[in-house]
């Protein structure tokens, strides 16, 4: 360092970024209480989610229209008013995120184009096996099944079909509003960003648990066939619905189906696969500056392996 000089010395200081302090960003309680404020407040809202799909008295199984339609209004309801939650949060922790809201929950144009495309590509990768089971089960060519697709008639039939507005559109909507973009900014700034990614499934899949008792109630299912379909690959929005629609993996049909080989050939390489593509294809620089690691790095916290 002597042997740099004065100017040399100058010249670190200058180039040197100086940290913003964390109290421009975090003015409100301690760490710890920010950590309990979040995880509260990301409960209630897993809460408050499932609750609107019993404020309406049914003896009807939860896939008759008139229920849809009734828990349709409470959790539009619910996830409509779900934004106030990470303000009121955002006014408890006294955490200033440095940008807007909708940008922080992504609601943003930069890189919306990879974001639908990317995610929804690894997910068709991963479902290599049930696609390839699909294909062979299904009586139609591809040809025929490209019309069947693309036909007018056949959107207007899906979209007064109620149990396909649910799985397709409004679960994958609302489910995706509450329990990624209101959670993951809540907890990120107090676990991190990578273990908030991984905790925030464990609401959704704590959430699901109310369909074990429907099922049962109904008698609709085993408990053990339950469990195996009581959750899908969390997602964008676009993979939450083409998960909802794929299901779970019927493996036991594939070990019993007449082409057996190539279809658990078809599952290994799906799986082989996505571990190949996941980390290229969900690499941050492929979908513009990330809202989550500007928060981050206002609150003090490091995310150098997610958010470089």
């Amino acid at each position: 360092m002597a042997a740099l000089g004065g100017d040399g010395l100058r010249l670190l200081s200058v180039s040197r970024p100086e940290r913003q302090p964390e109290s421009a960003a975090l003015s409100g309680p301690g760490p710890g209480l920010c950590c309990w404020v979040s995880v509260f407040s990301c409960f209630s809202l897993a809460c408050s989610y499932v609750g609107s799909l019993y404020v309406w008295k049914s003896e009807l199984p939860r896939d008759h229209p008139a229920v849809i339609k009734r828990r349709f209004t409470s959790v539009l309801v619910v996830s409509s008013l779900s934004p106030l939650c990470v303000l009121l949060w955002r006014e408890l922790t006294g955490i200033q995120p440095g940008t807007s809201l909708l940008t922080l929950m992504g609601f943003r144009l930069e890189g919306i184009f990879p974001a639908a495309l990317l995610p929804l590509l690894l997910t068709m990768i991963l479902f290599l096996g049930p696609l390839m089971q699909l294909s062979m089960d299904c009586p139609c060519d591809l040809t025929d099944g490209l019309k069947v697709v693309l036909a007018p008639r056949s959107w207007a039939r899906c979209l007064t079909d109620m149990r396909w507005l649910r799985n397709q559109v409004i679960a994958p909507l609302t489910e995706e509003l509450v329990f990624r973009a209101c959670m993951l900014p809540m907890l990120a700034p107090c676990t991190g960003l990578g273990p908030a990614v991984f905790t925030c499934p464990l609401f959704f899949g704590v959430a699901h648990f109310h369909h074990i008792i429907e099922q049962l109630r109904f008698r609709q299912s085993s408990v053990g066939s339950i469990f195996l379909s009581a959750g899908h690959l969390i997602g964008p929005v676009l993979c939450h619905s083409f998960c909802n629609y794929m299901g779970f993996p019927a493996v036991c049909a594939a070990l019993e189906h007449p082409q057996k080989w190539p279809l658990l050939a078809g599952y290994a390489l799906g799986v082989g696969l996505f571990l190949l593509l996941l980390q290229p294809l969900t690499d941050p620089k492929l979908y513009g500056s990330l809202p989550l690691c500007v928060l981050l790095e206002r609150t003090g916290a490091s995310e150098t392996l997610l958010c470089s």
